[in-house]
């Protein structure tokens, strides 16, 4: 039956009303991994340091601008998760794509526009992330992506909007207790994630499992071809909302995941715009509500919106 669940989320995923689904991942296979080399290794000083918002007017919409050209076409495009509960995932009752990350979406419609509906969603796996922000294909990514300096070097972040951990999920009874017991285990974590480049570089001895997408990983460890999965706690308490067999680990998080709105590189304006949102989110409420809305009741009270760190320069 949980597999069904599973499965019927994918597919509800994949009847957007309204939205680009230029592609929705399915259920995979196990994927084979490869070159498990530990990750570039970062060199840029501060990944955190973004761009300032504009001094004098931070949602300002300059003639020429990103801004005005997304207002123009009419709609912003952001590309997001469908099936990622708490934080972009279907909801099967009204159809609508929703969670904490689409709440920022909303939020940047609403500054461009007045209208927080004014925007459309294309469906993208993690994967995909630094490819339709490079090809234009989106105005943002909103789909709770990390920021590195490897990153950096293609696209462009906003300041971060919240800070994550990575952690382990099991099934119930599992001898699997930390980091430090899955040598010799099939872990799942998506492809082209910081979570597979940290599974491979800080357990080297376990049998790293790819997938399009952390669903695809639930339904693996369902169907017994894998032993764990490896997340962010935010994407693996959705999956253990959803799973009753299924737990996150108490072990504290082994990383420091900091998402970032992804936006094309050459738009640094675009960058000061959304962190101007950002700030505004900080002063006017938005940000805790959303969080109160979405994560609390799984993770519990938050310290808070981060406080950003400008400074980088074009």
């Amino acid at each position: 039956m949980k597999r069904l669940l599973v499965g019927l989320l994918a597919v509800l995923a994949l009847a957007a009303c309204g939205v680009d689904d230029t592609y929705v991942p399915s259920p995979p296979a196990p994927a084979e991994v490869t070159g498990g080399a530990a990750p570039a290794a970062q060199d840029c000083a501060n990944r955190l340091l973004s761009y300032a918002p504009d001094a004098a007017d931070p949602l300002a919409i300059p003639s020429g601008s990103t801004m005005a050209a997304i207002r123009q076409r009419g709609r912003l495009i952001a590309g997001v998760s469908a099936d990622t509960y708490l934080l972009g995932a279907r909801n099967p009752v009204t159809g609508e794509v929703e969670g904490f990350d689409i709440d920022f979406v909303r939020q940047i419609a609403k500054a461009i526009f007045g209208d927080p509906d004014r925007y459309q969603l294309r469906v993208i796996t993690a994967a995909q992330r630094l490819d339709v922000l490079q090809k234009h294909e989106v105005d943002i990514v909103a789909r709770n992506m990390t920021i590195t300096c490897e990153r950096w070097k293609s696209i462009a972040f906003s300041a971060e909007y919240y800070l994550a951990g990575q952690k382990i999920l099991v099934r119930k009874g599992s001898d699997i207790t930390g980091l430090d017991s899955l040598a010799g285990h099939k872990v799942c974590a998506p492809l082209g994630t910081s979570s597979m480049d940290n599974l491979i570089r800080l357990a080297p001895d376990a049998e790293p499992v790819g997938a399009d997408n952390h669903t695809g990983c639930l339904v693996l460890l369902q169907e017994g071809q894998v032993d764990a999965i490896t997340g962010d706690d935010t994407v693996l308490a959705g999956l253990a909302s959803q799973d009753p067999y299924a737990v996150v680990l108490d072990e504290a998080a082994f990383t420091e995941e900091p998402y970032g709105i992804g936006v094309p590189a050459d738009q640094v304006d675009m960058v000061r715009f959304v962190n101007g949102v950002l700030e505004q989110m900080r002063t006017d409420g938005a940000w805790d509500a959303s969080y109160a809305t979405w994560l609390q009741p799984t993770l519990g009270k938050s310290s808070g919106q981060p406080q950003p760190q400008y400074g980088r320069t074009p």
